[in-house]
């Protein structure tokens, strides 16, 4: 049933119900009749009953049955029965014998009773008896009428006929107009079907028609444009990432092929080849470096960044980051400082942790200045991690996309760099199930920080 196309399943359903509807009203019907039938059969031997009580009054009951021909042959028949079981009076169908057996007479004497019989003789099909007591002179009789159910039967047959004959016809045509109404309810779906299907990335902007009414299409139409919408920011950005990723790489590489044909040309000069050489180096490291950002980048865009937690102490943590940079520190006059609280630990990655401190002590070494600090705090229902400097902050409206991928200020182009360090940051953070932020701190430089979940933090 489920394999179903949903215009067949709709049909069946509706077919189903209306099988249902016409099999209930079809007995409804033929019940209601066949009471009204039996209805009038009784109603007209209790006439009849009347009837041959003043026939009997004027009769003579004589030693022999008084034979009536009053009553219609073809409607009915009736009988009077003595004591004993004598008829004293009967129509010309039963004349004779009388109707009634001695248990039928006796429980005909405590009250009206109805009585069906499959047939007798002279009389065509089924009959019902109609057995009362009545009092003559004294004298206790039975009044017997009784009628040929035969023109009843043949009501109900017919009816019987037209119902199974009109009832699959009229079942039929409701399939019919069922199909019909469920393919016209389903047309503006196969419409949206044709329109989503000729949709493209080629074709950007392209919308799904949505129905004037306001139903379950127009809510579908409008879900599946919202829907359009992500995906073509998706590709837009992927698009952009794929861009940047090959403007950055380009420039980096452009740089190797001329640091290689300058040590191709100082073969013979040991130190210019010397110092070549190492240039060459930096410029692969900074291609290894960039080849990583771009790969956790990319990886954060499916299912996330895999996690290796464990218990981390905080101080040795932002220990390991300082020891890392303190000779480029050194070498470039400042000074790093850290404060951590005593005795403090936190689940998490600690590669990625210290992936992303590193690139928020990078961001304040190149761009930042003075004393660097890192710092661990407990800041309501987050724990951060913070590196702070004293240089001039972030440039005027570069602190709403510093996170974003491949994002620089003005100031920072020529330094050097991809604009994805701080991206990389958030994204880890992300991971950990916090966040990442900026800011400035009260003597105006740069404060970057991560937020992790105080459940992640143990004191």
């Amino acid at each position: 049933m489920s394999r179903l196309p949903i215009r067949v399943r709709v049909t069946i359903a509706f077919a189903a119900s209306v099988a249902l509807v016409l099999a209930g009203f079809g007995l409804f019907l033929y019940l209601r009749f066949e009471d009204q039938l039996d209805e009038s059969v009784d109603n007209a031997l209790e006439l009849r009953i009347a009837d041959l009580g003043a026939l009997l009054d004027e009769e003579a009951a004589g030693a022999e049955p008084v034979v009536l021909e009053t009553l219609d042959p073809e409607d009915g028949f009736a009988q009077v029965i003595a004591p004993g079981g004598r008829p004293i009076l009967s129509t010309s169908q039963i004349a004779g014998e009388p109707i009634l057996d001695s248990a039928e007479r006796d429980r005909s004497g405590d009250g009206a009773t109805l009585l069906e019989r499959e047939g007798m003789e002279g009389i065509d099909g089924r009959v019902r008896l109609l057995a009362t007591p009545i009092s003559r002179e004294g004298v206790q009789l039975i009044a017997v009428v009784g009628s040929s159910l035969e023109d009843r039967d043949e009501s109900l047959r017919q009816l019987s006929l037209l119902l199974l004959i009109g009832g699959p016809a009229a079942l039929a045509l409701a399939g019919l107009a069922g199909y019909w109404a469920a393919g016209r309810a389903l047309g503006p779906v196969e419409h949206m079907r044709r329109e989503a299907a000729a949709i493209t990335a080629e074709a950007p902007g392209r919308r799904l028609a949505v129905p004037v009414a306001d139903d379950e299409l127009r809510r579908l139409g409008t879900t599946l444009n919202a829907m359009l919408a992500r995906l073509e920011g998706a590709i837009e950005r992927e698009r952009q990432f794929v861009d940047d990723a090959s403007h950055e790489l380009r420039t980096p590489l452009a740089l190797h092929k001329t640091e290689l044909e300058l040590a191709q040309r100082y073969a013979s000069d040991e130190g210019e080849l010397r110092k070549a050489i190492a240039s060459g180096i930096e410029e692969v490291d900074r291609l290894a470096q960039l080849a990583d950002d771009l790969l956790v980048a990319a990886r954060s865009g499916e299912d996330g960044l895999a996690l290796n937690q464990e218990e981390l102490d905080i101080g040795t943590l932002l220990e390991t980051v300082a020891t890392r940079f303190q000779a480029r520190v050194n070498a470039a006059g400042r000074s790093l400082e850290i404060k951590a609280g005593n005795g403090t630990s936190i689940r998490g990655d600690r590669l990625r942790l210290e992936q992303a401190l590193t690139n928020m002590v990078e961001n304040a070494l190149r761009h930042g200045a003075g004393q660097i600090e890192l710092s661990a705090e407990r800041a309501g229902g987050v724990f951060r991690l913070h590196v702070r400097d004293e240089g001039a902050g972030f440039e005027e409206g570069f602190r709403e996309r510093a996170f974003e991928r491949f994002s620089r200020g003005d100031a920072a182009r020529g330094r050097g760099g991809a604009g994805l360090g701080l991206a990389i940051v958030e994204t880890i953070a992300n991971a950990h199930g916090g966040s990442a932020g900026a800011g400035s701190t009260n003597a105006g430089g740069a404060d970057v920080w991560i937020e992790l979940p105080v459940a992640s933090a143990t004191p």
